[in-house]
């Protein structure tokens, strides 16, 4: 066999990973060369094993765990979103950007309101065993910010299935947003605007 006739080995792939067809061979789902239907987007492979290590709530779940157990149910979503639809009576507002730092027991930045020990930057030990329950519109974005307080230690923190819209679906209480002539204005172009990112923003 000449030189020529030598099968060469694969170039690496342009981004530092394995080629498409490397890729596909170990199963990573997406590729051209990738026969059939696409597989799962990593993002809903990332959703659906994070979710695998939550005991996720219905509303009602929710609502029974924050009543009978002091359960802190955590509103991350979007202002435009709480003021177009309304918040859930007691959730502590704490927008995703900030959640990790709210919600951080030893953090010097914490919510006096979930965490009212006195304890300073040490934290109180009993603190990272209270129930968490992340809320967002439909139940995406929980997940992922449920499974970053895992991580801080929040091990029971976990996320209400479906999201404000769910729990508004179930007769549970909402408390209807205040409009102001100026707000009332600006509704129909701030529920336009939020519609389109309902995963993305949720």
């Amino acid at each position: 066999m000449t030189e020529a006739e030598a099968p060469r080995a694969p170039l690496p792939h342009p981004a530092g990973g394995a080629p498409a067809g490397a890729a596909a061979a170990a199963g990573v789902p997406g590729g051209p060369d990738v026969p059939g239907e696409p597989g799962p987007s990593r993002v809903d492979s990332l959703l659906e094993s994070v979710r695998s290590g939550l005991a996720r709530l219905t509303a009602d779940e929710a609502a029974r765990a924050q009543r009978e157990e002091g359960a802190l149910l955590v509103d991350i979503r979007y202002a435009a979103l709480r003021d177009q639809d309304g918040t859930i009576p007691g959730a502590l507002i704490v927008e995703r950007n900030e959640l990790e730092w709210r919600l951080d027991p030893t953090c010097p930045h914490r919510s006096p309101e979930a965490f009212p020990s006195a304890h300073g930057a040490s934290g109180d030990p009993e603190e990272f065993g209270r129930p968490v329950v992340v809320v967002c519109n439909e139940g995406y974005a929980s997940s992922l910010a449920a499974r970053s307080l895992h991580q801080l230690g929040l091990h029971r923190a976990t996320d209400l299935d479906g999201g404000f819209q769910a729990w508004r679906a179930a007769g549970l209480p909402v408390v209807t947003p205040v409009a102001t002539p100026e707000a009332g204005a600006a509704a129909p172009e701030a529920a336009a605007g939020t519609s389109a990112g309902a995963r993305a923003g949720d």
